[in-house]
C-alpha cells in the first residue's frame, strides 16, 4: 500500500500523491453485491440545500459490506481485495463455504487465500469478528459494534484501530481511535485488527479539480466575504476575524465549539477525546 508521487510536470501536478493501488487484486465488483446510489448534493426531501459543498462527483456504485458478520461458524476464503469508491478502507471479497459471497471491511495483513471467520469460535487473527468478551485485552480491534445485532458502527475508516483496555462486569471499556474510551457491551461484535488502506491519510489531492470528482464543490473562506455575507467579512485589507470567537454564517460559534448533545449515551463515555470530562 505504497503511494505514487508525481513529477511537477504543472502546477497541478506539483506535490500531488495517489495510492499505488498494488494491493488491489480485481478491477470489477462482483455484480451480485452492488447496488444503485442516487446522488444527493447535499439536499433534503424539499430539494433544499442542507449540507453545503455538496455535489458533482462521480458516478458510482453501492458495494454491499457485511458490516453484521452475522454468519457464524461458517469459514470463508477471501477471494479478492478491491477498491470502494464510497470508502477510504480498502474491501474483501469473502466466498464462504456454504456458497454465499460477502464483502468485508479489509483489515491489514489479509490477503488472498486467508480463511476469515465469524462468532465465538473464531480465532484471534485479522479479519475474524468475535464478541469483545471473547476478545483478549489489548487486542486491537475495527468495525465495533453499539448495538448487539445491529452491525458494526465505530472504526471503519482506513488505518483506523481501536484498542480493548478493559472490562467490567458487563461493559469493556474501548479505547477509540480520536482518544474517547467508552463503555461498549461485552455482546457486541468486533472485527480483530486494523483497517486496511493506512496510507489514505498521506495522500495530497494537488488541484482543486480531483476534490470536484470526488463530490465536494468549492467552500468560500468567510474573510474574503463582505459583512453582509458573513460575519467574519469585511475590513481593509487582509483583515483578521475580528471579534472573541468564530462564528458560522449563521452567528453560531465555530472552530472548537463543542456540539456533543446527547445525554442518553453520556453515561457510556469514560473520558472524552481530547482528555477532557463527559
Amino acid at each position: 500500500m505504497a503511494i505514487k508521487i508525481y513529477r511537477p510536470t504543472s502546477p497541478g501536478r506539483r506535490g500531488m500523491s495517489v495510492s499505488a493501488f498494488d494491493d488491489i487484486t480485481r478491477k470489477e465488483p462482483e455484480r451480485s453485491l452492488l447496488a444503485p446510489l442516487r446522488k444527493k448534493g447535499g439536499r433534503n426531501s424539499r430539494g433544499v440545500v442542507t449540507v453545503r459543498h455538496r455535489g458533482g462527483g462521480h458516478k458510482r456504485r453501492y458495494r454491499i459490506i457485511d458490516f453484521r458478520r452475522d454468519n457464524f461458524g461458517i469459514p470463508g476464503r477471501v477471494e479478492s481485495i478491491e477498491y470502494d469508491p464510497n470508502r477510504s478502507a480498502r474491501i474483501a471479497l469473502v466466498v464462504f463455504q456454504n456458497g454465499e459471497r460477502r464483502y468485508i471491511l479489509a483489515p491489514v495483513g489479509l490477503n488472498v487465500g486467508d480463511t476469515v471467520m465469524s462468532g465465538p469460535d473464531a480465532d484471534i487473527r485479522p479479519g475474524n469478528a468475535l464478541p469483545i468478551r471473547l476478545i483478549p485485552l489489548g487486542t486491537t480491534i475495527h468495525n465495533i459494534e453499539l448495538y448487539p445485532g445491529r452491525g458494526g458502527q465505530l472504526v471503519r475508516s482506513a488505518g483506523n484501530a481501536a484498542q480493548l483496555v478493559a472490562k467490567e462486569g458487563a461493559m469493556a471499556q474501548v479505547r477509540l481511535p480520536s482518544g474517547e474510551v467508552r463503555y461498549i457491551d461485552m455482546n457486541c461484535l468486533a472485527t480483530i485488527g486494523q483497517v486496511s488502506n493506512p496510507d489514505h491519510a498521506n495522500i495530497t489531492l494537488g488541484k482543486a479539480g480531483r476534490k470536484r470528482w470526488l463530490g465536494r464543490r468549492p467552500a468560500v473562506r468567510g474573510v474574503a466575504m463582505d459583512p453582509a455575507s458573513h460575519p467574519h467579512g469585511g475590513g481593509e485589507g487582509r483583515s483578521p476575524i475580528g471579534m472573541p470567537g468564530p462564528k458560522t454564517p449563521w452567528g453560531k460559534p465555530a472552530l472548537g465549539k463543542k456540539t456533543r448533545r446527547n445525554k442518553r449515551t453520556s453515561k457510556y463515555i469514560v473520558r472524552r477525546r481530547g482528555g477532557g470530562k463527559k
